[in-house]
């Protein structure tokens, strides 16, 4: 079940988008005794992170849209530099760009990569000789 809902959206990008406006958002509201607040350090400095976040989810929730998401994500990621404490001291942002550039990428209903393919091969023989099995006891029973 879990398996199936990761592997019908990008799930690892919008986690990733997810992590990073959470990052920045936590950097602003640290109580550190230096913070570093370049450029608008105002409503602008809250907004980017927010809407990292909302792009996160939205990529993760409404996958059909992940191509805005994902250039929307990368866009405020970026901005997060200016706005955010360098963007959350980096960390911030550099997660939201390489989630944004999974998200771009990723692909649905691609066909399983030879290995996975085989994987998934053997654990379906494996549930039709459970079931075989399952059968004769019942048959015999």
């Amino acid at each position: 079940m879990r398996r199936d809902w990761r592997g019908k959206r990008p799930f690892w990008g919008g986690l990733l988008v997810t992590l990073g406006g959470a990052e920045i958002l936590f950097t602003l509201w640290a109580p550190l005794p230096v913070l570093l607040h370049i450029g608008m350090a105002g409503l602008a400095g809250y907004l980017v992170p927010v809407v990292m976040v909302l792009c996160g989810l939205l990529i993760l929730f409404n996958p059909t849209q992940r191509l805005f998401y994902s250039v929307l994500a990368v866009l405020a990621s970026l901005a997060s530099w200016v706005t955010s404490n360098l963007g959350g001291f980096l960390t911030g942002m550099l997660l939201g760009v390489v989630g944004a550039c999974l998200t771009f990428g990723w692909l649905p209903d691609q066909p399983l990569r030879r290995g996975r393919q085989r994987r998934e091969d053997r654990r379906a023989e494996r549930r039709a000789e459970r079931r075989a099995a399952a059968g004769a006891r019942a048959a015999g029973a």
